[in-house]
């Protein structure tokens, strides 16, 4: 069994960016050897969003409609109204989460597994941190899919599991981001 102490995350890798108009989009991949109905689960149920998301949710974000998801990690929580646009289980899942638009896309895989897609619209500054965060964040995740939980690692405690070194590398990638805190 793993812990949060045993974990660094690895290198940049799986993320890309897209311009839209005046605004960006951080577009996350990642693959899971999980079924798209045990990754729905994860992405919207509060209990297991509690085990490696950065927010907790008031409620199951499976169904359409008005939550509260608030911050983790944040020297102080910050709740949100966030409007759950549509929620297609067990493949996509689009919410508002204050100024952002979030589209989680779950694709069947050949072998079982799930291609976990995430478009985050991010202003440019904000890109190669966002990158960083949802790198560990999708880390943890599969690590507690795996039944392998660490524990949530967001905001300062990602400092000491490698989120300093991505940032910097998804900086240098996108050519965008600031130099700072998680």
């Amino acid at each position: 069994m793993s812990t949060a102490d045993d974990y660094q995350a690895g290198d940049a890798q799986g993320a890309r960016i897209e311009a839209q108009g005046d605004d960006w989009i951080l577009v996350v991949e990642r693959r899971l050897r999980h079924s798209p109905t045990k990754v729905w689960q994860a992405i919207t149920d509060p209990e297991q969003l509690r085990q490696w998301a950065p927010f907790d949710a008031d409620r199951n974000l499976a169904q359409s409609g008005m939550a509260k998801l608030s911050t983790v990690g944040t020297p102080e929580p910050h709740v949100t109204e966030t409007e759950i646009k549509r929620a297609e289980a067990p493949t996509l899942l689009e919410l508002s989460w204050g100024d952002n638009d979030m589209r989680w896309q779950l694709e069947a895989l050949d072998d079982g597994g799930t291609l976990l897609t995430l478009w985050h619209s991010i202003g440019r500054d904000y890109i190669a941190m966002g990158a960083a965060g949802w790198h560990i964040c999708f880390d943890v995740l599969g690590h507690y899919l795996d039944g392998d939980p660490l524990g949530r690692i967001v905001g300062a405690d990602a400092m000491a599991h490698g989120w300093p070194k991505l940032h910097q590398q998804y900086a240098e990638q996108f050519k965008a981001g600031r130099s700072g805190e998680a």
